[in-house]
């Protein structure tokens, strides 16, 4: 890929506000192509605000947003065929089935993941004929990511996409987003899990109060927090030493 191509999202300088509660406050953001970036914050940080933003579902957010060098926010329809989303409390219709919410998913797409191997690739294949209504939480947290993945783009958002998860179950998705990264999609994945991020994640940007405190590697981060604490060993206490653990965010009611 050449060093000029634009990077695969770009975000400069987003503020987004709510009534008088402003959540992102001069946001920064790059997600290169080919990369994995972990996003990081504690709840209220606006994290998902910013996703939001990035998939084109926030209205009225400032700055500068590109996907692919597209603007969500303008160019909707070429953003959702470059982009795939996984936001963090999808709803759908509960009377459908796996399998039918999949092969609605891939209508959209002009390549999508054949519906049979992406079930296969996200544990459900037993699950194909049941109605999303009967899912249990961690199954329907996989057809989430599933629809996220069918449509084979370059670029995914990824909101907390393991919670609710089994060890079994998790380490599956990761192999699947190994082999994501390995085939060349730029990931940005929204977590709290720090074994999660430090495993797939090229960069790591930390958050709090809608800005970003830290952009570096994961043992950057750590080296960064330990010129402030010495003892600090681990990425979760780099986390929590750079986020100010036991603080208030200031963000008030914002999910994260």
């Amino acid at each position: 890929m050449s060093s000029s191509a634009p990077p695969a999202i770009s975000a400069r300088a987003v503020t987004k506000s709510f009534g008088r509660l402003s959540v992102l406050r001069g946001m920064d953001l790059e997600v290169r192509r080919g990369e994995v970036v972990g996003l990081l914050g504690p709840n209220g940080a606006g994290k998902s605000t910013l996703v939001g933003a990035i998939a084109g579902v926030v209205p009225g957010t400032g700055g500068t947003i590109l996907v692919e060098n597209l603007d969500p926010s303008r160019q909707r329809d070429g953003v959702s065929r470059v982009l795939g989303v996984q936001l963090q409390h999808p709803v759908f219709h509960e009377a459908l089935t796996v399998r039918e919410i999949l092969s609605i998913y891939s209508r959209f797409y002009p390549r999508p993941w054949p519906v049979a191997d992406l079930l296969a690739t996200v544990g459900l294949t037993e699950q194909a004929g049941t109605r999303s209504g009967r899912l249990s939480g961690g199954q329907h947290q996989r057809l989430a990511l599933a629809t996220a993945l069918i449509g084979r783009t370059p670029v995914l958002v990824l909101d907390e996409f393991t919670a609710g998860l089994d060890p079994y179950a998790r380490e599956r998705m990761w192999r699947c987003i190994e082999h994501l990264r390995a085939q060349g999609t730029s990931i940005l994945i929204v977590s709290h899990s720090m074994d999660e991020v430090e495993r797939l994640c090229d960069r790591i940007v930390v958050m709090r109060s809608g800005r970003v405190v830290a952009d570096a590697s994961a043992p950057e981060l750590i080296a960064k927090a330990r010129t402030n604490d010495a003892r600090v060993a681990t990425l979760t206490e780099a986390y929590l030493s750079l986020t100010g653990a036991g603080s208030s965010d200031g963000t008030g009611g914002e999910q994260r």
